[in-house]
């Protein structure tokens, strides 16, 4: 595949498929900087995110590596860094001066830190340096024991890299002519880059707008780029629903508790199901005909009518329709065999079938699967499930709107001309100056291009429908 050259596609090869970005130091100097070209944003944490030892550090969604080949790397921390030294003589514990053998690579100004190399204990930076690379000024004072002469130390800077401006990594220390530094993509990043060809950025979307569609002798004389995000935005949010079908999945296990909370971004559910060993899908059913959860309850007196509190307030009790429904055994709604011939819900249990045959006869439908139910608590803002999926793996797949982040959303590109129709008709809906044949223009421009949208994102194959109508004429022999 060619490079990067003036279309659409913006990053190497390399960077797409393995996620890293190579460069080569030109000349020996300090501070030298790199820039990253990837479609994704370089991501850092807070405090020293250099250092794999800081929370920081987890935060980030890349590495950086050091070769002198391109074939060995080696990754850019702290620890790398170290180079020795030696303590000369004894350094008393409660003080912060540390005697060394004269060391000419160790400068003050909190550039380093001093390390048992035995130990890995840090005894702090080294602020000043006196004598001639002998005497080390640190930042904290040192334990009990001291340092006792002749204790291998390490000396280990302290930041390795920073990325002071967005995409743009900055690396303190001397770097020699012919290093080769490496931007290297977490996994997670990876993926999240992979297949993004597809989709084109809402901010990309608002951009294109204000160019074709706004200025001198175009439909749209003037709009504020506010108003464009607006009706972005709101255009974004009604695609989703039914036209993107931007459906999100997590995958999560049931608790003892039986109850998930629901996601952040969540709008409305499309499916639960719980997964088998073999990885297969099984659906879970709203229970909205057998049981619901209340959004209040209130304690009430002799009369039914609500307690209130010394605030004035109505008081609030324990539900007991979600405690009665918790501990209610599912086959004994769905109808399944219960092995408890004492129960009066055993008129299904195998051994005595004959005598009973018959009795399943009429059952509903609804009610007679196995998977078990799931309801939502609005108010606790909860998935709550029955009993019987305890402990299971489930895959929730929902809705969301699209703008529960920043502009970075991302749109298909099969739908980005519907878009464009719907921002245009609700500028000039929206506009006391527009004329109405031309808005109602836009309007069936929207309704066309929304309707060819639908059918894009359908994703119907042929070969699809050829498998079912094959299906259609099966024979079935005994």
């Amino acid at each position: 595949m060619p490079i990067p050259n003036g279309g659409l596609i913006t990053e190497t090869n390399r960077q797409y498929y393995a996620g890293a970005q190579q460069f080569t130091v030109p000349a020996t100097a300090v501070n030298q900087t790199f820039t990253s070209t990837f479609d994704t944003e370089l991501v850092v944490g807070t405090g020293n995110y250099s250092d794999p030892g800081t929370l920081g550090y987890n935060v980030n969604n890349f590495k950086i590596f050091t070769s002198a080949n391109a074939q060995v790397w080696t990754e850019l921390t702290p620890a790398n860094t170290d180079f020795d030294a030696i303590a000369n003589g004894n350094s008393a514990a409660g003080q912060n001066l540390v005697t060394i053998t004269a060391n000419a690579n160790i400068l003050g100004g909190s550039i380093f830190s001093l390390v048992n190399k035995t130990t890995g204990f840090v005894y702090g930076a080294i602020t000043l340096i006196n004598g001639a690379n002998t005497q080390l000024t640190l930042s904290q004072v040192l334990p009990a024991g001291g340092i006792p002469s002749a204790t291998a130390l390490s000396v280990r800077r302290i930041t390795v890299w920073q990325m002071l401006s967005p995409n743009i990594i900055t690396i303190p220390q001397s770097l020699t002519t012919g290093t080769y530094i490496k931007i290297d993509l977490t996994e997670e990043a990876k993926e999240d880059n992979f297949g993004s060809y597809e989709y084109t950025r809402l901010g990309d979307v608002i951009n294109n707008f204000l160019i074709a569609y706004v200025g001198a002798g175009k439909i749209i004389p003037s709009v504020k780029r506010s108003d464009v995000i607006f009706h972005a935005k709101r255009g974004l949010q009604e695609f989703s629903y039914d036209t993107l079908k931007s459906i999100k999945s997590s995958e999560l296990t049931i608790p003892p508790s039986l109850s998930l909370t629901i996601p952040q971004d969540y709008v409305n559910y499309v499916k639960l199901s719980w997964v088998d060993n073999l990885g297969v899908l099984h659906i879970i059913y709203p229970s909205n005909n057998l049981n619901q959860s209340p959004y209040y309850t209130f304690g009430q007196d002799d009369l039914g009518d609500p307690i209130q509190d010394s605030n004035d307030s109505n008081t609030e009790v324990t539900s007991q329709i979600d405690a009665t429904w918790d501990k209610t055994d599912p086959r004994q709604i769905s109808g399944a065999f219960v092995n408890n011939l004492n129960n009066a819900n055993t008129v299904f249990d195998q051994s005595v079938y004959s005598g009973q045959l018959g009795q399943r006869y009429g059952m509903d439908p609804v009610t007679s699967q196995k998977n078990g139910w799931f309801k939502i608590d609005e108010r606790k803002g909860t998935f709550n499930f029955t009993s019987n999926l305890a402990n299971k793996l489930i895959l929730l797949q929902y809705i969301s709107d699209g703008n529960a982040y920043d502009l970075n959303a991302r749109i298909p590109k099969l739908a980005e001309d519907a878009l464009y129709s719907h921002i245009a008709h609700a500028i000039l809906a929206t506009s006391a100056n527009a004329q109405e044949y031309i808005v109602q223009r836009f309007k069936r421009e929207r309704s066309a291009k929304l309707r060819n949208a639908k059918i894009r994102l359908s994703n119907l194959k042929l070969d699809q429908i050829i498998q079912v109508m094959r299906g259609k004429s099966k024979w079935l022999k005994f």
